[in-house]
């Protein structure tokens, strides 16, 4: 059974070998490691908002959430290939959905990379509205965006 909690220091080891798994396939197709695979885990425990679904002690994915005034930035999403459709990421999107609605957001935002083909079908099947394309940080970026539901 999956079970959800905050992620503490001692997880970062786990989230650094969860996000080059969960990306690897992406990694093929870009000319540099995508940003989740660089991503500095242990700044993000300490100063985010750091999700684990954990099964029989096992890190199968993750969720990074950072708090920006009124709106919750979903800076990462990711589920192990082994767990992948099982609605892991489901169950993630929606326990970012309820954070954001228990913290009193007006909206979560997201971005993916475009050639992360299959994102830019599932966040629309999710109710998330694509808002823009451009570059950051070096990376080919599409932006979404979905109003919480606060009620």
């Amino acid at each position: 059974m999956i079970a959800f909690r905050r992620a503490q220091l001692p997880d970062v080891a786990a989230l650094e070998d969860l996000a080059r798994s969960a990306y690897s396939l992406y990694a093929r197709r870009m000319d540099r490691l995508p940003a989740p695979v660089v991503a500095d885990y242990s700044a993000a425990v300490r100063e985010h908002q750091v999700w684990i679904a954990e099964e029989d002690d096992r890190i199968l994915g993750m969720l990074v959430l950072v708090p920006e005034d009124d709106v919750m930035l979903l800076e990462n999403v990711a589920v192990h290939p082994d767990a992948q459709g099982r609605g892991l990421g489901r169950d993630l999107l929606a326990l970012a959905e309820r954070e954001a609605a228990r913290q009193r957001m007006t909206e979560i935002r997201l971005y993916t990379n475009e050639v992360m083909t299959e994102n830019l079908a599932y966040y629309p099947r999710h109710g998330y509205v694509e808002t823009g394309r451009a570059e950051q940080d070096g990376y080919r970026r599409v932006f979404f965006r979905k109003p919480v539901d606060r009620s």
